[in-house]
């Protein structure tokens, strides 16, 4: 096992990586800017490097910076968390140069994988089912209206190296094409360098389900059974739960095995997901494969035992894969709520501010994560994201009625912040839902009918009330 490893990010992950860490006897560092000055994980760590001001591309995205900083704490590893430069085959293989593990796949296959055309056709030669679409990318217009028409409206206009619900454009006649296309081009290009994009099928009443898979370095691999992420906005997930609900088990099996077989076939080494679309005819199709931690993991360890963490340490450091397939065994459900300071009436704006208070639930079979306290400043320079409520139960209904429970007892305020919470508990009140038989459309259906009433919560007499909208409040 590394005796250092500098954690490269920020926010929950940052924290969640760096108590794996401790509880494996490694010394953490972590690298951090400006604004994360008074951070959680900085206070926490065993060495802490500032790297640059607030705008990420200056800290958190400065390679030059973080390999530095590697240097100067003696760290043999780096862990990229999520988001940033966690899928960076450029990144790993500077780590690669300047003798650091970078935690993930090796270069070589994150830049294969990475690359979402590139994914597809290496998938498809897996013998992986894909949407049916274009495998390599489209060079003009009029070339992804040959596949539009090919394949029919809707359509789906991907960037090739988008990720974390960006770069994609959904297309439903003919005559929207050619701008869409342009569009999303441009949009590409300014968010990842890079304005190549495919055209693909759009299924609009599809369930959003994923595969977590762990790889060694010695040709084994496992996976965890599946997640439903199906609770998107802007393709951005609010609502996961494991295992994916109301779908046969040997659907979900055949998913599991057939994700397992792929990430085996191109190499892939570490905690990767798979991600397909299945259809209203329990038919699946590939999307895509993240190559690092999925904000959502939580839910994956609580129905297995199995800390995902742990496990891409021990694999980075060389170590066979602690588990074999007969001995994962799911238990239970579990579900996840991202609480992200934004307003859902608003389009889901970001809503930055200070948290004057800020109380996360407890009780039975509840976890918290997040970087968060009363006084926190909720900057504008990074992702919404503020919190993770996970919850577990022998069933689902429990597990659902829980989550209610714990967000009832989520107590968060400060002068114009807004949270996703009330959209959360609409989610949860849909008789779609919770009957676990929702797909994709589920947010814009929410969103197109009349909200509820505002519901006002009583403040605490030691506190002075609060302004109810600013009460309660993703990304990669």
């Amino acid at each position: 096992m590394f005796e250092t490893v500098l954690i490269a990010n920020r926010g929950e992950i940052a924290l969640r990586v760096l108590r794996a860490c401790k509880e494996l006897g490694v010394r953490t560092a972590v690298v951090y800017s400006a604004a994360d000055a008074d951070s959680a994980a900085v206070r926490l760590a065993d060495q802490a490097v500032r790297i640059g001001p607030a705008s990420s591309r200056r800290s958190y995205l400065n390679a030059a910076a973080i390999v530095e900083a590697a240097r100067q704490v003696g760290a043999q590893a780096v862990h990229p968390g999520y988001g940033f430069l966690s899928e960076d085959a450029d990144f790993a293989e500077i780590c690669a140069d300047n003798g650091l593990t970078f935690i993930g796949p090796p270069p070589a296959v994150m830049a294969a994988l990475a690359d979402k055309s590139s994914a597809r056709a290496l998938m498809s030669r897996a013998g992986l089912p894909l949407s049916p679409g274009s495998v390599a990318p489209v060079p003009t217009a009029a070339a992804a209206a040959e596949v539009a028409d090919a394949v029919g409206y809707p359509v789906i206009v991907k960037a090739s190296a988008g990720g974390g619900g960006r770069g994609m454009t959904v297309v439903h006649s003919p005559g929207e094409l050619r701008r869409a296309y342009t569009r999303t081009r441009a949009a590409a290009q300014a968010a990842f360098g890079d304005d190549r994009v495919y055209v693909e099928r759009y299924l609009t009443e599809a369930r959003h389900v994923e595969v977590q898979v762990l790889c060694d370095a010695h040709g084994n691999g496992v996976h965890l059974g599946t997640r439903d992420c199906s609770v998107q906005r802007r393709h951005q997930k609010l609502v996961e739960e494991a295992p994916a609900p109301a779908l046969p088990a040997a659907v979900l099996d055949t998913i599991a095995e057939t994700a397992l077989r792929g990430a085996l076939q191109v190499g892939f080494v570490g905690a990767g997901t798979l991600e397909f679309l299945v259809d209203a005819e329990e038919k699946f199709h590939f999307l895509e494969i993240n190559c690092r931690i999925q904000v959502e993991h939580p839910v994956t360890e609580m129905v297995t035992g199995i800390d995902l963490v742990h496990e891409q340490l021990h694999i980075a450091a060389g170590v066979p894969l602690r588990w074999r397939q007969e001995e994962i065994r799911l238990h239970g459900v579990a579900v996840e709520c991202r609480v992200n300071t934004e307003d859902p009436a608003r389009g889901f704006a970001p809503t930055p501010g200070r948290l004057e208070r800020f109380t996360p639930p407890g009780g039975p079979f509840t976890r918290v994560d997040t970087h968060a306290s009363a006084g926190y400043l909720v900057g504008p320079w990074y992702d919404s994201l503020l919190a993770k409520v996970i919850v577990w139960a022998p069933d689902r209904e429990l597990a659902l009625n829980r989550l209610e429970r714990a967000l009832d007892e989520f107590d968060i305020a400060g002068p114009g912040v807004h949270t996703t919470i009330p959209f959360v508990r609409r989610v949860l009140d849909d008789a779609a839902f919770r009957k676990g038989r929702y797909t994709t459309g589920l947010v814009d259906r929410l969103l197109a009918a009349p909200a509820p009433g505002p519901t006002v919560t009583p403040a605490p007499r030691t506190a002075p009330a609060a302004d109810p909208d600013a009460t309660h409040r993703r990304t990669r």
